[in-house]
């Protein structure tokens, strides 16, 4: 029970006390009165890490189903599709969550690398905004076999969000590590 609780305060599902944790369930709330034995760190320092490779996941999985949907392989695609849009969602949950404890992380680097660093940013931000919609339509007309509607929107989609996914490594290693502080 506590290893699901950790799992869904990981997530942001549950509201803290000092010593009690309410877990919400629809309308219901259940207060339960345990101490974690792994509470959440307040080193946040794990999650660039996380968040990249949740990214360069994403960015895999979808070369993958892409060759597999080319060679006909259409529940191969499928599969891998849905881990995608899983491993992104985990992605966008981690990113949020880092994001609103720990705030923007400023790029260290100066001269040619900020304008670089500022061109790859400023695109990847600008297309993670616009992909959102485009998988959910993506995603809604394959599930619902309307393969040829489908079909025409991934050609966007897929090039689109494998930039993000890759322009999301990138913007990592930059930040963290070839200009870190």
């Amino acid at each position: 029970m506590a290893g699901l609780l950790t799992a869904c305060y990981f997530v942001g599902f549950t509201i803290a006390t000092e010593s009690r944790k309410a877990l919400l369930f629809g309308d219901a709330k259940v207060v339960v009165s345990l101490q974690f034995s792994a509470p959440m760190p307040n080193d946040y320092s794990i999650f660039p890490v996380i968040n990249a490779t949740l990214n360069g996941t994403s960015a895999v999985l979808l070369v993958t189903a892409h060759s597999m949907i080319q060679r006909g392989r259409m529940a191969a695609h499928r599969a891998l599709m849905l881990t995608a849009v899983f491993t992104s969602s985990l992605f966008l949950a981690s990113y949020l969550y880092y994001h609103w404890h720990v705030g923007s992380v400023r790029f260290q680097g100066h001269g040619w690398s900020r304008l670089l660093y500022f061109s790859i940013l400023t695109s990847h931000t600008i297309l993670a905004i616009t992909i959102l919609p485009l998988v959910v339509i993506t995603l809604s007309r394959a599930l619902r076999e309307r393969f040829d509607q489908h079909r025409a929107i991934a050609r966007w989609t897929y090039p689109l969000w494998l930039y993000v996914s890759v322009t999301g490594v990138v913007v990592y290693f930059m930040l963290y590590h070839l200009f870190k502080a």
